[in-house]
């Protein structure tokens, strides 16, 4: 702890203790000069004394004067000390925390009792440390699941590219397509890396490019850009949707509206049409697709939101996506306001999102 001393702010403390000492001194030594002298004179005036008992009598009050002086000096000195010692107590935990910082520790929060500025910039300082905490926790998390989904397809093409310079297996239409299909699976990872990057930043920043729409026109769009793969998969779907008028960034909704298009599609199940609503509620208006599939557990329903999560771990990418397409579209939606959710049923699972009507 010795090199911790040394960043506390000895130097400012004396400096505010002698300041203040030499104002307290020129404070008693002008008001005992003019108590004494007054004292003096009245004592003269009215006390009918002698020549030799005035000077007595002055002789004995200045020795009193300096006496009670410098008692007064020096208790107001050390009061002083104490409550300019204490005031700068957070300070001095202040610049230990952060010398633990710039070291890559995270300090524990500060406590201090306080309202005023030395307070307030503690409790922001505290609030600093948890936020800092937290990206470093989201961080970590991240490199980490981004590391385990690269992890998977590189090492498939590794092992390919190894085995056919080797000569162990001879290249072939359906090697070149499994080759084809990791990288693409590498490709779309790294395009919804990006685009929960961008939403990411632009959730920091004021939405500039938001506009009045339809919103039927733009799931009518939508649900346009999935004919021809409804009609290859002899699937159905459909839509009963309200009409109402949105101020929302359409490229933002149109990815979030296709994301669970499209999830519908993949994870089809079943025989019947997937259905896809569009509410007018009274302050918001909400969008529902729901598609028959595989049971989703009620203890899922929120993971599934998370980045990279899947509910399958086997799945790959001819079964399953990034794991972050779900996690962008939650991003989307509650940057414009709104929320989003699932109700998972035993035959079919709904998909849910919300946009305020005054967005």
């Amino acid at each position: 702890m010795s090199h911790l001393k040394d960043l506390l702010p000895k130097g400012l403390l004396w400096r505010i203790s002698l300041i203040n000492i030499l104002v307290i001194t020129v404070t008693v030594g002008l008001s005992g000069w003019a108590v004494y002298h007054t004292a003096c004179f009245l004592a003269g005036g009215f006390g009918n004394f002698g020549t030799l008992r005035q000077q007595q009598f002055n002789s004995t009050f200045l020795q009193y004067v300096i006496i009670f002086g410098v008692i007064g000096l020096v208790v107001g000195s050390l009061l002083h000390f104490y409550l300019i010692k204490k005031l700068l107590k957070p300070i001095r935990e202040l610049i230990i925390s952060t010398k633990q910082l710039k070291e890559g520790t995270f300090p524990e929060r500060i406590q201090f009792y306080s309202d005023d500025e030395v307070g307030q910039l503690v409790e922001q300082y505290n609030g600093l440390i948890i936020q800092l905490q937290k990206n470093e926790e989201e961080r970590t998390k991240l490199v980490s699941d981004v590391s385990h989904e690269f992890r998977t397809p590189l090492s498939n093409l590794n092992g390919y590219l190894y085995a056919l310079k080797s000569g162990a297996i001879k290249g072939d239409e359906k090697i070149y397509q499994s080759l084809y299909n990791e990288v693409n699976r590498l490709t779309h990872l790294i395009d919804d890396i990006d685009k929960l990057k961008e939403w990411n930043h632009i959730s920091t920043q004021a939405y500039s490019n938001k506009s009045r729409v339809n919103i039927k026109e733009q799931i009518d769009q939508c649900v346009d850009m999935f004919e021809l793969t409804l009609d290859k998969q002899q699937i159905s779907l459909d839509s009963q949707v309200d009409e109402q008028e949105l101020i929302i960034n359409v490229e933002g909704f149109q990815q979030v509206l296709s994301n669970l298009i499209d999830n519908a599609i993949r994870y089809y199940e079943g025989d019947s049409a997937i259905q896809l609503t569009g509410l007018q509620l009274v302050d918001s208006y909400k969008v529902s697709v729901c598609g028959p599939g595989a049971a989703i557990h009620q203890d899922e329903a929120e993971k599934i939101f998370k980045r990279f999560y899947r509910i399958d771990e086997s799945r790959n990418d001819q079964t399953g996506g990034s794991g972050l397409g779900l996690s962008i579209a939650k991003e989307i939606v509650e940057k414009h306001g709104g929320d989003i959710g699932l109700i998972p049923g035993e035959y079919k699972n709904t998909f849910w999102f919300t946009l305020p009507s005054s967005s």
